[in-house]
């Protein structure tokens, strides 16, 4: 079992460290890759220009772009709102970056209100993300929020 409050702490502790958000997130998304069970990917995509663009992460070569409004991806940063599917092959107009995902989680992240970056989780795994994952992962994400200095997006 996945203790989400030492998980919360350590993400403090390392944006504490630096808060810029490319260490920041590097680091985190190694911390998740390690502390969460059962995942093939894990990490970030950046608003840039129009696209989100990939960012720091663990596992295996990503898309680099990834239009708004395309893909788990890219619908949850045009709607705004966390997407957890429990089967990525019946979400229409998914992005297949790695065929072993079954599953996917991905949660925006906002700097002055604004979505500016998603944080996303796949799993070889259907429905891999409960409901307390996403809640707690969730809070985790509100804590880079407040902490993360987002220069250079």
């Amino acid at each position: 079992m996945v203790n989400y409050s030492l998980l919360q702490e350590q993400i403090r502790e390392m944006i504490q460290t630096d808060p810029w958000y490319v260490p920041a997130m590097s680091n985190i998304s190694a911390l998740l890759m390690e502390t969460l069970p059962d995942l093939n990917w894990v990490g970030f995509y950046v608003w840039r220009n129009g696209r989100l663009v990939v960012g720091p992460f663990q596992g295996k070569p990503a898309c680099i772009h990834i239009p708004e409004g395309k893909g788990v991806c890219g619908t949850a940063l045009k709607e705004d709102r966390t997407l957890n599917v429990p089967d990525v092959h019946a979400f229409p107009g998914h992005i297949a970056c790695d065929s072993a995902s079954r599953s996917e989680l991905v949660i925006p992240l906002h700097a002055d209100g604004k979505a500016v970056a998603v944080l996303d989780m796949d799993s070889p795994t259907l429905s891999r993300f409960t409901t307390a994952d996403e809640a707690a992962l969730k809070k985790a994400t509100e804590i880079m929020e407040n902490l993360l200095n987002w220069d250079g997006i």
